[in-house]
Protein backbone atom coordinates (compact mmCIF):
# COMPACT_ATOMS: atom_id res chain seq x y z
CA UNK A 1 0.00 0.00 0.00
CA UNK A 2 1.36 3.31 -0.53
CA UNK A 3 0.16 5.76 2.25
CA UNK A 4 -0.13 9.50 0.68
CA UNK A 5 -1.33 11.37 4.01
CA UNK A 6 -1.53 10.84 8.08
CA UNK A 7 -4.19 11.91 10.07
CA UNK A 8 -4.12 13.32 13.34
CA UNK A 9 -6.12 13.73 16.44
CA UNK A 10 -5.05 16.69 18.68
CA UNK A 11 -5.49 15.58 22.07
CA UNK A 12 -3.21 12.98 22.51
CA UNK A 13 -0.86 12.89 19.49
CA UNK A 14 -0.16 16.78 19.26
CA UNK A 15 -1.70 18.21 22.59
CA UNK A 16 -0.42 16.44 25.66
CA UNK A 17 -3.72 17.40 27.51
CA UNK A 18 -2.33 16.81 31.04
CA UNK A 19 -3.15 20.85 32.28
CA UNK A 20 -6.53 20.39 30.54
CA UNK A 21 -7.11 16.76 32.44
CA UNK A 22 -5.70 18.15 35.72
CA UNK A 23 -8.20 20.76 35.48
CA UNK A 24 -11.08 18.91 34.29
CA UNK A 25 -10.82 16.55 37.17
CA UNK A 26 -10.77 18.76 39.28
CA UNK A 27 -13.36 20.80 38.34
CA UNK A 28 -15.66 17.70 38.58
CA UNK A 29 -14.65 17.10 42.47
CA UNK A 30 -15.24 20.69 43.06
CA UNK A 31 -18.75 20.77 41.27
CA UNK A 32 -19.76 17.71 43.21
CA UNK A 33 -18.43 19.00 46.64
CA UNK A 34 -21.13 22.10 46.16
CA UNK A 35 -23.88 19.06 46.11
CA UNK A 36 -21.95 18.02 49.22
CA UNK A 37 -20.80 15.31 47.48
CA UNK A 38 -17.48 14.71 49.03
CA UNK A 39 -15.04 13.08 46.30
CA UNK A 40 -11.25 12.43 46.74
CA UNK A 41 -8.73 12.25 44.06
CA UNK A 42 -9.15 8.07 44.57
CA UNK A 43 -12.73 8.45 43.43
CA UNK A 44 -12.52 10.48 40.10
CA UNK A 45 -9.32 8.24 38.65
CA UNK A 46 -11.86 5.39 39.59
CA UNK A 47 -14.54 7.35 37.51
CA UNK A 48 -12.53 7.74 34.65
CA UNK A 49 -11.11 4.25 34.94
CA UNK A 50 -14.90 3.12 34.37
CA UNK A 51 -16.11 5.54 31.85
CA UNK A 52 -12.97 4.74 29.61
CA UNK A 53 -13.60 0.43 30.84
CA UNK A 54 -17.37 1.30 29.09
CA UNK A 55 -16.31 3.34 26.22
CA UNK A 56 -18.55 6.10 27.00
CA UNK A 57 -18.93 8.28 23.84
CA UNK A 58 -18.38 11.74 26.83
CA UNK A 59 -16.07 9.95 29.50
CA UNK A 60 -16.64 13.75 31.41
CA UNK A 61 -20.43 13.09 31.32
CA UNK A 62 -19.92 9.33 32.27
CA UNK A 63 -17.65 10.72 35.53
CA UNK A 64 -20.06 12.85 36.25
CA UNK A 65 -22.87 10.42 36.47
CA UNK A 66 -21.15 7.75 38.37
CA UNK A 67 -19.91 10.61 41.14
CA UNK A 68 -23.72 11.60 41.39
CA UNK A 69 -25.19 7.95 41.92
CA UNK A 70 -26.90 8.80 38.59
CA UNK A 71 -29.35 11.39 39.80
CA UNK A 72 -30.63 13.62 36.52
CA UNK A 73 -31.04 16.84 38.73
CA UNK A 74 -27.91 16.24 40.50
CA UNK A 75 -25.71 15.49 37.19
CA UNK A 76 -27.31 18.58 35.05
CA UNK A 77 -26.45 20.83 37.87
CA UNK A 78 -22.73 19.57 38.30
CA UNK A 79 -22.39 19.61 34.82
CA UNK A 80 -23.22 22.64 34.22
CA UNK A 81 -20.84 24.10 37.30
CA UNK A 82 -17.84 22.13 35.31
CA UNK A 83 -18.87 23.88 31.74
CA UNK A 84 -18.52 27.01 33.78
CA UNK A 85 -15.08 26.46 35.45
CA UNK A 86 -13.27 24.82 32.25
CA UNK A 87 -15.70 26.02 29.33
CA UNK A 88 -13.11 29.23 28.46
CA UNK A 89 -10.02 26.98 29.26
CA UNK A 90 -7.28 28.18 26.75
CA UNK A 91 -4.13 25.57 27.56
CA UNK A 92 -2.28 23.85 24.54
CA UNK A 93 0.51 21.71 25.59
CA UNK A 94 2.71 20.50 22.42
CA UNK A 95 4.14 17.06 23.00
CA UNK A 96 8.12 17.40 22.29
CA UNK A 97 9.36 16.44 19.22
CA UNK A 98 5.98 16.49 17.35
CA UNK A 99 6.98 19.37 15.57
CA UNK A 100 9.99 18.00 13.91
CA UNK A 101 7.96 14.71 13.06
CA UNK A 102 5.21 17.03 11.16
CA UNK A 103 8.45 18.62 9.19
CA UNK A 104 10.06 16.03 8.33
CA UNK A 105 6.11 13.90 7.24
CA UNK A 106 5.89 16.79 5.20
CA UNK A 107 9.72 16.64 3.58
CA UNK A 108 8.71 13.27 2.13
CA UNK A 109 5.69 14.29 0.53
CA UNK A 110 3.08 13.17 2.73
CA UNK A 111 -0.66 15.00 2.80
CA UNK A 112 -1.22 15.95 6.42
CA UNK A 113 -4.54 16.62 8.10
CA UNK A 114 -6.84 16.96 11.46
CA UNK A 115 -9.61 14.92 12.34
CA UNK A 116 -10.55 15.85 16.11
CA UNK A 117 -13.80 16.72 18.05
CA UNK A 118 -12.03 19.65 18.97
CA UNK A 119 -14.10 23.60 18.76
CA UNK A 120 -13.33 26.36 16.52
CA UNK A 121 -10.82 27.59 18.95
CA UNK A 122 -8.71 25.19 18.71
CA UNK A 123 -7.54 26.61 15.42
CA UNK A 124 -5.52 29.52 16.89
CA UNK A 125 -3.89 27.11 19.72
CA UNK A 126 -2.74 25.50 16.59
CA UNK A 127 -1.32 28.45 15.20
CA UNK A 128 0.12 29.37 18.87
CA UNK A 129 1.96 25.99 18.92
CA UNK A 130 3.35 26.64 15.74
CA UNK A 131 2.10 23.98 13.95
CA UNK A 132 -0.79 24.91 12.23
CA UNK A 133 1.19 25.39 8.86
CA UNK A 134 2.11 21.69 8.90
CA UNK A 135 -1.34 20.64 7.90
CA UNK A 136 -3.33 20.75 4.73
CA UNK A 137 -6.52 20.74 6.46
CA UNK A 138 -7.97 21.31 10.02
CA UNK A 139 -10.88 18.88 10.63
CA UNK A 140 -12.04 20.32 13.84
CA UNK A 141 -15.69 19.68 14.85
CA UNK A 142 -16.86 22.53 15.61
CA UNK A 143 -15.89 23.56 12.07
CA UNK A 144 -17.26 20.59 10.27
CA UNK A 145 -20.14 19.62 12.37
CA UNK A 146 -18.94 15.79 12.84
CA UNK A 147 -17.66 14.46 15.50
CA UNK A 148 -15.85 11.29 15.85
CA UNK A 149 -16.62 8.21 15.57
CA UNK A 150 -18.58 9.40 12.60
CA UNK A 151 -17.26 8.11 9.44
CA UNK A 152 -18.21 11.50 7.60
CA UNK A 153 -15.33 12.99 9.57
CA UNK A 154 -12.56 10.55 8.23
CA UNK A 155 -14.05 10.83 4.78
CA UNK A 156 -14.38 14.11 4.72
CA UNK A 157 -10.65 14.72 5.28
CA UNK A 158 -9.56 12.05 3.01
CA UNK A 159 -11.84 14.06 0.63
CA UNK A 160 -10.14 17.28 1.24
CA UNK A 161 -6.63 16.21 1.06
CA UNK A 162 -7.24 14.73 -2.28
CA UNK A 163 -6.47 11.09 -1.17
CA UNK A 164 -8.26 7.31 -1.13
CA UNK A 165 -9.15 6.90 2.40
CA UNK A 166 -7.08 3.26 1.93
CA UNK A 167 -4.05 5.48 1.55
CA UNK A 168 -4.44 7.17 4.98
CA UNK A 169 -2.62 6.59 8.38
CA UNK A 170 -4.71 7.87 11.56
CA UNK A 171 -2.88 8.48 14.58
CA UNK A 172 -4.88 8.72 17.71
CA UNK A 173 -5.56 7.99 21.33
CA UNK A 174 -8.74 6.52 21.64
CA UNK A 175 -10.00 3.19 20.32
CA UNK A 176 -13.43 3.91 20.09
CA UNK A 177 -13.37 7.81 18.20
CA UNK A 178 -10.26 7.06 16.39
CA UNK A 179 -8.81 3.48 15.48
CA UNK A 180 -12.48 1.70 15.08
CA UNK A 181 -13.51 4.11 12.81
CA UNK A 182 -10.46 4.54 11.34
CA UNK A 183 -9.76 0.73 10.29
CA UNK A 184 -13.39 0.80 8.83
CA UNK A 185 -12.74 2.61 5.99
CA UNK A 186 -9.44 0.91 5.39
CA UNK A 187 -7.16 2.93 7.03
CA UNK A 188 -3.84 2.07 8.65
CA UNK A 189 -4.24 3.27 12.61
CA UNK A 190 -1.78 3.93 15.15
CA UNK A 191 -2.56 4.43 18.58
CA UNK A 192 -0.78 6.74 20.47
CA UNK A 193 -1.52 5.45 24.05
CA UNK A 194 -1.65 7.76 27.02
CA UNK A 195 -3.61 9.91 28.67
CA UNK A 196 -6.81 9.13 30.13
CA UNK A 197 -7.94 6.42 27.45
CA UNK A 198 -4.06 5.22 27.60
CA UNK A 199 -5.97 1.79 29.25
CA UNK A 200 -8.42 1.43 27.08
CA UNK A 201 -8.43 -1.91 24.88
CA UNK A 202 -9.69 -3.62 21.67
CA UNK A 203 -13.11 -4.91 22.10
CA UNK A 204 -12.54 -7.00 18.58
CA UNK A 205 -9.88 -7.52 16.40
CA UNK A 206 -11.54 -5.20 13.99
CA UNK A 207 -10.62 -2.69 16.47
CA UNK A 208 -6.85 -3.54 16.54
CA UNK A 209 -4.35 -0.99 15.58
CA UNK A 210 -1.36 -1.36 13.42
CA UNK A 211 0.68 0.19 16.14
CA UNK A 212 0.78 0.80 19.67
CA UNK A 213 3.18 3.81 20.40
CA UNK A 214 3.84 5.91 23.69
CA UNK A 215 6.14 8.33 22.22
CA UNK A 216 6.85 10.53 19.15
CA UNK A 217 10.02 8.47 18.60
CA UNK A 218 8.02 5.42 17.83
CA UNK A 219 5.16 7.25 15.85
CA UNK A 220 7.84 7.65 13.74
CA UNK A 221 9.23 4.54 13.56
CA UNK A 222 5.85 3.04 13.17
CA UNK A 223 5.30 5.48 10.34
CA UNK A 224 8.22 4.79 8.74
CA UNK A 225 7.55 0.56 8.65
CA UNK A 226 4.06 1.25 7.10
CA UNK A 227 5.75 3.44 4.69
CA UNK A 228 8.34 0.75 4.07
Amino acid sequence: MRYRAVLFDVGGPLDMELAWEIAVDGAIASACGLEGIRVDPAMVEEASEAAVAAFAPDAYGHMIETLCAGDPATVERVSRRVRAMVGNLDVFQLRPDIDGLLRRLRGRDLRLGIVANQPQAARRRLVRAGIADFFDYQGLSGVTGFSKPDRRAFEMAAGALGVPSATCIMVGDRIDNDIAPAKALGMAAILFRGGRHRRQRPRCSAEEPDAVVTDVRELEEAIDALLG
